[in-house]
């Protein structure tokens, strides 16, 4: 349990971001975590490079709706500070926090408070004497650091391994599932800008969830956080593992669309974010392949010539001009 949400076994895949807030501004970095709560996002973690952000967390803690997680590197005192202010989980690395007496108190500590401990390994964290950046290194890393926190009995453990590099994050954490049943946040760290931030993590995220592998997901990109949350939720439910909202069926167009269906389409998933409904709509531009998909979702309209068609739960229910197709179709989903 990460604050009030499962993670692992059957429990549903959640959707974690980072603030880029100074998380010891309390105010300006609760603003970003209740716009990102309200973009779906169920988990957040926040940086802790000082004692001044620990502290801080007390206060973020008191108002934010989703888990709060503090994320430590080296100094074994933002743990135990974090978690005296009530941090929901930390992520720390147990090896590069200065040995076995320091591992034993943050463990007992996350033990008394009841909260997990996410160990987390990048490509970037790996130790020299393991040699180059291998899939297996990443792994007897991620296992060290367990062994680390078992040897305290501390159990509660939820992993993360990942690079920058698709087919080495993949190999990783398949031979990881091999050496640990314990939870997987999983994602391609430092994927780079929206654009191909967003292809990598696809590419990435995507084969590992149809591997069955990953119980929580962050999609890392160089922007604004809240554009990580609507990735992984298309991610997730392009996989067909969540729901969240709106699943927009579109055609790529060709030239036999004699509609502005780029337009169409926009502001149809444009409206749609702002409404919460679990709902599919088709918008089609020609009568090839446009008629059958627009049946198959919830609302459709399929372009023609000069008009085109309405359907509503596989029925065609109205024949209008292309130019008022659009209006009349959010006119139905709102009355839905």
């Amino acid at each position: 349990m990460v604050g009030g949400v499962p993670v692992g076994g059957d429990n549903p895949i959640t959707v974690e971001s980072m603030t880029n807030t100074d998380t010891s501004n309390a105010s300006e970095t609760l603003k970003q975590i209740n716009d990102l709560a309200a973009a779906g996002c169920e988990i957040i973690r926040v940086a802790v490079p000082d004692m001044a952000a620990a502290k801080s967390l007390k206060e973020i803690k008191k108002f934010a709706t989703i888990p709060v997680v503090a994320d430590i590197h080296f100094d074994y005192r933002l743990a135990l500070a974090s978690i005296e202010s009530r941090a929901d989980m930390i992520r720390i690395n147990p090896g590069n926090i200065g040995g076995t007496e320091r591992v034993r108190q943050v463990a007992n500590a996350a033990k008394q408070a009841g909260i997990p401990i996410r160990i987390g390994v990048n490509g970037g964290s790996l130790e020299k004497e393991l040699g180059d950046l291998t899939a297996e290194a990443l792994c007897e890393s991620t296992m060290r650091h367990v062994k680390m926190l078992e040897d305290e009995s501390f159990y509660n453990i939820i992993l993360a391994i990942k690079a920058s590099n698709v087919p080495l994050t993949l190999e990783a954490n398949q031979l990881l599932c091999q050496k640990s049943n314990y939870p997987l946040h999983i994602g391609i760290t430092e994927a780079g800008t929206p654009y191909r931030g967003t292809i990598k993590s696809a590419a990435g995220i995507g084969a590992l969830l149809a591997m069955g592998i990953g119980d929580t997901v962050r999609v890392s990109l160089t922007g604004d956080p809240v554009e990580e949350v609507r990735v992984a939720k298309e991610i997730l439910q392009a996989m067909g593992l969540r729901r969240f909202g709106l699943e927009l069926i579109s055609c790529p167009t060709c030239g036999r669309c004699e509609a502005d269906l780029i337009d169409m389409a926009q502001k149809v998933e444009e409206f749609c974010q702002q409404i919460d409904a679990k709902i599919t709509v088709a918008v089609m531009g020609c009568v090839v392949n446009g008629p059958g998909e627009a049946k198959e979702a919830d609302f459709g309209i399929a372009c023609g010539r000069e008009t085109g068609v309405i359907f509503e739960k596989g029925k065609i229910v109205e024949k209008l001009p292309n130019d008022r197709l659009l209006n009349a179709l959010i006119a139905r989903i709102l009355a839905e």
